[in-house]
């Protein structure tokens, strides 16, 4: 049996919804790290799923080192306006203009397979992927522009 702090905490990780919390935690024979993955994974399907959804909305968001030396504009969508005022969406955004500021990726796509700066275990596309799944929405990234002197 899930017990109540194994599914809060799960919840607070993963942003998934507790009755499939409860299910991976079932799965996983009570297994925390086990039901993290299976989240995961499953997170990813949804992700797939969502992929060919139309991405109107979004924001535009940025970055300047303090050193005003460098900065980052980014251009990433959702499907809807809701999504695009949600914390998490714009925490999404705010991360990956670090991460774009930090690794100079050339294109969307060399972007997206870099591991990301702050956990090397992930991609900028799993963190995408796990926005998917906790917003329940189509999220891309569109473009980005790196200024540099």
């Amino acid at each position: 049996m899930a017990s109540i702090e194994d599914i809060k905490k799960l919840r607070d990780e993963t942003g998934a919804s507790p009755v499939k919390i409860k299910k991976a935690l079932e799965e996983s024979g009570q297994d925390f790290e086990k039901a993290k993955e299976l989240l995961k994974s499953w997170g990813a399907a949804k992700a797939g799923e969502k992929g060919g959804r139309q991405t109107n909305e979004g924001a535009i968001d940025f970055y300047v080192h303090p050193n005003a030396k460098s900065g980052v504009l980014l251009d990433i969508r959702c499907e809807t306006d809701f999504v695009a005022k949600n914390p998490d969406f714009k925490n999404l955004a705010h991360e990956i203009c670090l991460h774009i500021a930090a690794m100079n990726p050339e294109t969307v796509e060399a972007l997206l397979v870099q591991p990301w700066v702050k956990d090397a275990g992930k991609t900028i596309q799993n963190l995408i992927e796990e926005a998917v799944a906790k917003t329940g929405e189509n999220i891309e990234v569109r473009k980005f522009v790196r200024y540099e002197i």
